[in-house]
């Protein structure tokens, strides 16, 4: 993997960067989910990566980057997003963000509405304010990380629990149990519950913006799709049979949504 580092607000930050054979190619930076890391995306940043400039970061308190043991509220992540878009010389990316990430990618665009070209929002975050069974689930396993906790946990996550492989379950469970972690993942969740309400705030989004959803999420249903039409340039795609990570249950489909909507390719390139 193209694995770099780089120190953001004095935290060494992790982040994959796929360098693209398009001379000038767009920068597209990927945002992980609660609990996750930039190998979530290994699915898909190789492809997108023949279009696009690739940017996978470990978000800091996530994957292999530091967890200072701070709040971890919506203004630390912005802040630490600003830093590092930054530290690499981003200057307007098209930006793709997941569940946790999604909710930061759309916080990112209401409070910086010039400087995201296009986003795209994957089962975001940010509107559900109650829990939902399987999320109590992941939130277990999260605090608690045996090989059957997380097993169960991204089973249940996805449509098929067929594409759920062992090292994708010891991988959660070897990050989880690194220093600060379950803290980090914790303090993450009180950020998100008590941030500020999306809804009200989305229609001041300019960045032309994807929303897409597995027909099956039951981590985050896809009811919740409709609070994020509020973005007034939006447009929503339904993924059927497919739950949480559409990027990982269902990557080819999810490259040829994205880059569609990104740069109006309807074929990929081999």
């Amino acid at each position: 993997m193209p694995q770099r580092m780089t120190k953001v607000n004095g935290h060494t930050t992790r982040y994959l960067d796929y360098g693209s054979p398009v001379k000038g190619a767009k920068d597209l930076v990927l945002l992980h989910g609660l609990g996750a890391s930039s190998e979530r995306w290994l699915l898909v940043a190789p492809t997108l990566s023949k279009y696009f400039r690739v940017i996978v970061p470990d978000v800091v308190g996530f994957g292999y980057s530091d967890k200072p043991t701070v709040e971890y509220t919506m203004d630390f992540f912005i802040d630490f997003f600003d830093g590092f878009l930054q530290n690499l010389g981003i200057e307007k990316p098209h930006l793709v963000g997941s569940s946790f990430g999604g909710h930061l990618a759309a916080e990112y665009a209401i409070r910086n509405k010039r400087r995201i070209d296009k986003m795209a929002l994957v089962s975001p975050a940010g509107a559900m304010r109650t829990s939902t069974p399987i999320l109590d689930q992941y939130i277990m396993a999260a605090l608690y990380p045996t090989f059957e906790n997380a097993l169960k946990a991204f089973s249940d996550m996805a449509h098929d629990p067929s594409i759920v492989t062992e090292e994708m379950v010891v991988d959660f469970v070897k990050r989880m149990n690194l220093p600060n972690a379950k803290y980090a993942f914790m303090s993450t969740l009180l950020g998100m519950r008590y941030s500020l309400p999306l809804r009200g705030r989305l229609s001041s989004v300019i960045a032309p913006t994807l929303i897409m959803w597995g027909d099956e999420d039951r981590m985050i249903p896809v009811q919740y799709a409709k609070d994020f039409r509020e973005v007034p340039n939006s447009e929503l795609v339904v993924i059927k049979d497919c739950g949480h990570t559409p990027y990982v249950e269902k990557p080819m489909t999810f490259n040829r949504i994205i880059l569609k909507f990104l740069a109006g390719k309807e074929e990929l390139v081999p």
